[in-house]
């Protein structure tokens, strides 16, 4: 009986390469995983030649052989197209299927990923081998899902082959018609960059300074979504052809500029991600001193949870991790297989997956490690795994629990993908959402993330289905308060949802920037905040980015003093409904208004003129009461984080203690601790990376 990801129960599995391994090691080795409690394995998402040797060949004993005995020894299988690594005779013989840098030079085959979405012989190899796979493959009673691809934008999420510049001139055409639309759109009166015929249009190429036109690169990044979407809904269509019932079709990764909301909901069952924590302690990164380190993939885990309420971890880590080129992470210490195994069940994940079984002994990963090392020795890292699998039959109740937060993160593509091409955006940005991370962090508020999709005509997400606005808002409404900190592109559609949010008794929380570009990334002529002036009751009449010799700007509000970094907007409150709150005390504008509430409906709207500071958030967060909100019930140090889960009237506290040494937390009232069944209350102690989960009916 299929069980994975139904809600019923919590199931562990692991990545297996058969194609590394002599047959002699298989059956011994499904037969250890099936002692250590691993029900599933993931196979092929490299091994396309192993179907495929030849072009037109077609040979399916080797898997054949694996499932047999996968079904003998009782080990499920998700199958994956191997189409993330075309073989060497496709690329040899057909080189239009390769990617190309930004200067047209053809990437070569020897890694991965090095193939381009939109090469129309790239399309037709990819369908064959996906309909020959799941033709064969996909009625064996051993295999119970498939994965499409492996890590999409993995590597590499820009694309210059001549075949992306043949479908971006189509997408283009689609999307404004003509050629005089398309210049409007984009202004490209500036610097004397008006086109006149389609053929003049190519992606991104290097200029003298690179200063690519923004306009043209934010409809680069959005074609770039619409072309990986459309290569996971082609192979969607055809495994649907031939899958049984129950069976689900996935995907693994999340990387950058793709609509991973749209991708999900046009082709998949559900989403899974790629946990990999101990990155945080990368050696030769820019982590090492980061006090967040590995709790930095719970926010991670968080943008997943909003893209997929229902997800699993297809890669979680289990051993060091690095390229023999690139890359180095030490190996988990004890308790942090545990820690983050249960990190990803406490955001919601029901199926956990190690990467991998055995470590490989040749290639590009031979320092990725996974449960066991090169020998295949019994390890700690082993041991580790058959005790989670213990701790998690303990944890079977609250399958299929959702996570539950009273505060939410607003978030949209458009924005995202602008602050990575406006280095002002994306400054602001990257400081807010960070600082918001660790503030709810430290003060143990769970969040969710949201995604708030634009007009469909106006975002060019043509496959994305419009959702009816009242249902929008109503899953707004859940939370007590929304954070949008820095949404520069704003469209009516946004902002009526949000009007409709806060007038029904929500606090919404902007931050500064906000409405300054429409859907096109041009800025707008109305004053600031544009679209979001009504909502905010506010005037922007002056702005800028923080000077270096100014140091740090502080604010004022009700006698607490808290920065206002990166860039800072001079407000007015207009309206008989807005007041200030705050004001700038330093810089030139020292004492004008740096935060202003507007009453709005019965709700509130803030606009605060600055980028977030985690001092700042923290502010925002006590204020606002939404700081703690568990403390009455459990309470803890900074170094543990609270994530809580809900299932039929129970709610389930996980307590996760990041540190080495042991962390006190304080229970009321008295709780059961689920992992050891125990009777709970008064001051607990949980050791170095520990966790507890408490249940309160």
């Amino acid at each position: 009986m299929r069980t994975l990801l139904d809600g019923t129960n919590i199931t562990i599995g692991t990545c297996y390469y058969p194609e590394h391994w002599d047959k002699s090691i298989w059956e011994k080795d499904l037969s250890r995983m099936k002692q250590a409690g691993i029900q599933a394995v993931r196979i092929a998402e490299f091994a396309w030649s192993k179907i495929e040797p030849r072009e037109g060949e077609f040979t399916y004993e080797f898997f054949d052989e694996f499932l047999d005995l996968a079904l003998e020894k009782g080990i499920w299988v998700i199958f994956s197209t191997p189409t993330a690594t075309p073989p060497a005779w496709l690329t040899d013989e057909y080189p239009e299927v390769l990617n190309a840098t930004v200067d047209g030079e053809k990437i070569h085959h020897g890694s991965r990923r090095h193939y381009n979405y939109n090469s129309k012989i790239y399309r037709e190899f990819v369908s064959r081998i996906v309909e020959k796979s799941a033709s064969h493959y996909a009625g064996h009673p051993a295999v119970i899902g498939w994965q499409i691809d492996n890590e999409f934008n993995c590597e590499n999420s820009m694309f210059y082959s001549e075949s992306d510049t043949v479908a971006f001139r189509e997408f283009l055409k689609e999307k404004y018609g003509t050629v005089e639309k398309l210049n409007q759109a984009w202004g490209t009166v500036f610097w004397n960059q008006t086109y006149t015929a389609w053929r003049e249009v190519y992606v991104p190429r290097r200029t003298n300074t690179m200063a690519v036109n923004p306009h043209l690169m934010l409809d680069y990044i959005r074609f770039i979504s619409h072309s990986v979407r459309s290569f996971a809904k082609m192979q969607a269509d055809i495994l649907r052809k031939y899958t049984k019932p129950g069976d689900f079709i996935t995907t693994n990764g999340m990387f950058g500029h793709i609509d991973n909301h749209a991708m999900t909901s046009e082709s998949l069952d559900f989403y899974t991600y790629d946990s990999y924590p101990n990155f945080g302690y990368s050696v030769d990164g820019f982590w090492l001193d980061e006090p967040m380190k590995d709790r930095w993939s719970s926010r991670s885990l968080a943008e997943v949870r909003s893209i997929s309420p229902q997800f699993g971890i297809m890669e979680q880590q289990s051993g060091a991790n690095g390229w023999n080129v690139s890359m180095e992470a030490p190996t988990p210490r004890p308790g942090q297989i545990t820690l983050w195994t249960m990190q990803s069940i406490a955001h919601g994940a029901d199926y956990i997956s190690y990467f991998r079984w055995r470590t490989c002994t040749f290639g590009t990963e031979m320092y990725w490690h996974g449960i066991l090392d090169y020998s295949g020795r019994e390890n700690r890292r082993l041991r580790e795994i058959c005790e989670i699998q213990k701790k998690i039959e303990n944890l079977q109740e609250l399958a299929g629990a959702k996570y539950d937060a009273r505060v939410a993160i607003v978030r949209d593509y458009d924005n995202l993908w602008d602050a990575e091409l406006d280095h002002w955006h994306g400054r602001i940005d990257r400081k807010s959402q960070d600082s918001l991370f660790i503030a709810m962090q430290q003060l143990h508020v769970p969040f969710d993330y949201i995604n708030l999709p634009a007009k469909e005509s106006e975002s060019g997400a043509e496959g994305q289905k419009i959702s009816d606005d009242h249902e929008i808002v109503k899953k707004l409404s859940h939370y007590d308060v929304l954070f949008y900190p820095h949404p520069e592109i704003l469209t009516k559609r946004q902002i009526t949802i949000l009007e409709q949010y806060v007038a029904a008794g929500g606090k919404l929380v902007f931050g500064c920037r906000t409405g300054q570009k429409d859907i096109r990334g041009i800025c707008v002529t109305e004053y600031l905040p544009g679209l979001a002036a009504e909502l905010t009751g506010t005037d922007v009449c002056e702005y800028s980015l923080v000077a270096p010799d100014d140091g740090e700007i502080y604010v004022d509000w009700d006698g607490t003093t808290f920065t206002a970094p990166v860039f800072n907007d001079l407000l007015a409150a207009v309206g008989g409904n807005a007041e200030v709150l705050a004001t700038y005390k330093s810089s030139y504008y020292a004492g004008t208004p740096a935060l202003v509430r507007n009453r709005y409906g019965k709700g509130e709207a803030y606009y605060f003129g600055a980028a977030f500071a985690a001092d700042t958030a923290k502010v925002f967060l006590q204020k606002l009461s939404v700081a703690e909100p568990w403390q009455e019930v459990i309470s803890m140090p900074e170094g543990c984080e609270l994530a809580v889960r809900r299932k039929d009237g129970i709610t389930y506290f996980f307590v996760l203690n990041y540190l080495a040494d042991h962390a006190e937390i304080k229970i009321e009232p008295s709780m059961v601790e689920l992992i050891s069944g125990q009777q709970a209350q008064g001051t607990q102690q949980i050791e170095g990376y520990g966790v507890r989960v408490y249940k309160m009916s």
